[in-house]
């Protein structure tokens, strides 16, 4: 993900720097054409709507893959490979915007990929087409969405803290050095 951001990145900036602006443009709209209907596929599996999102995500996947495989490809890359080629020739910055836009592209394929695992892995358990109000599927995908805060911190009755106002313990010590913690009973 932190590759496809700085490819992301970079191909914007090339666009406006190479005067190919519309290309960029085109690049954006193609991306958040699909990502729409990812995002409100969360939000209905959070909201317990296992129909709508299954429904929207069919489209998503629908979507993603005819944008990205088909019109991506066949329109954009060919025009910024071949027929660039032709008219301007290649000069370095268009080596990198090229080889930047074929990276993504790569990244579409695999991305493509998960997703019709992942359609097929829902199939194949029966989880399309069968709606429990009570139950959300499992999204891999935002596993990692909570914050790091609650996760890490101990609960109320677990908490070190000292009495003492420069940070030591009664023996002396900050409670670290001893490898005994000091529990404050108030």
């Amino acid at each position: 993900m932190f590759l496809h951001h700085v490819a992301a990145i970079s191909l914007i900036v090339f666009s406006y720097v190479n005067n190919m602006a519309r290309v960029g443009t085109l690049v954006m709209c193609l991306h958040d054409a699909a990502d729409v209907l990812i995002e409100a596929a969360k939000m209905a599996n959070y909201a317990k709507c296992q129909i709508l999102c299954n429904l929207l995500f069919a489209m998503f996947a629908i979507i993603f893959i005819t944008s990205r495989l088909g019109v991506y490809p066949i329109w954009i890359l060919n025009t910024t490979l071949f027929e660039s080629w032709e008219i301007v020739g290649p000069y370095p910055s268009w080596w990198v915007f090229n080889l930047l836009l074929v990276l993504l592209q790569l990244l579409h394929s695999f991305w493509s990929y998960l997703i019709v695992k992942t359609a097929c892995r829902a199939i194949s358990k029966g989880k399309v087409g069968k709606w429990n109000p009570l139950h959300v599927s499992k999204d891999d995908r935002s596993d990692i969405e909570s914050s790091s805060d609650e996760d890490d911190s101990p609960p109320p009755s677990q908490k070190h803290h000292s009495s003492a106002t420069n940070g030591t313990n009664k023996n002396g010590t900050n409670g670290y050095l001893t490898g005994v913690p000091y529990l404050d009973e108030h």
